[in-house]
């Protein structure tokens, strides 16, 4: 235990005090720095009040000259996502990316019908998760504190499988995703205000590797020219 919580140190000096590190070197020294076990620790450590979603994407992580270019690849990946859908926040995390949805965006008020803008927007992440197969998709459900706390479990899991099912029927093949969903027991911000309330109501996605792209790095065949 001691060892992991070093580990998870580490890695978490790494992501918070290297400033000059953009995302996929921070990735690649995680894993460099010590071994394939810090990745797992550092996402129950790190992931925190974030959320599993950025637990998921570094506890994923391989470090080292592999996740080096399994981050180059998700570079790529996340500009174009960005600039299909600019309403959404994408964020490039270790070796992986974290998209975040507002519910606001996505859904009618207490209803998990995607709405025709939502749809039009998951068409085009669809166009990219099909371009690039070699990723695995986390889809997690998120509401804020209003309601009861089982209207918001039911409520953030039937988000979730609205989203997964609609980014299959455009062609993403099933066995990518995970499905999970928390209600309102992971904010990202306190639900002291009505703004604050807008952000947690939200879908998030973590995009990491694959085990086939995973040995497509470390054997250095993956291609990450830009």
């Amino acid at each position: 235990m001691k060892k992991i919580f070093v580990y998870a140190w580490m890695a978490a000096l790494i992501i918070s005090g290297c400033k000059s590190m953009n995302n996929t070197q921070k990735g690649t020294a995680i894993g460099a720095g010590a071994g394939a076990g810090v990745g797992a620790a550092a996402g129950s450590v790190i992931g925190g009040k974030n959320g599993t979603a950025i637990g998921a994407i570094i506890g994923a992580a391989v470090g080292g000259t592999g996740g080096y270019l399994i981050g180059r690849n998700m570079d790529k990946q996340a500009k174009e996502i960005k600039q299909k859908i600019p309403d959404a926040q994408v964020e490039r995390v270790g070796e992986g990316i974290n998209v975040t949805f507002n519910s606001a965006l996505l859904f009618k008020i207490n209803s998990s019908t995607l709405s025709d803008s939502a749809m039009a927007g998951l068409d085009k992440v669809a166009e990219v998760f099909v371009k690039y197969p070699e990723t695995n998709i986390l889809v997690e459900g998120h509401t804020d504190d209003t309601g009861t706390d089982a209207y918001n479990m039911q409520l953030s899991e039937k988000r979730a499988e609205s989203v997964t099912d609609y980014l299959k029927s455009k062609g993403v093949a099933a066995n990518r995703f995970t499905v999970k969903w928390y209600g309102e027991a992971q904010p990202k911000y306190p639900n002291t205000s009505e703004a604050n309330r807008v952000l947690n109501r939200r879908v998030e996605l973590a995009i990491v590797a694959n085990e086939e792209m995973k040995k497509d790095a470390k054997d250095g065949s993956l291609d990450s020219s830009n």
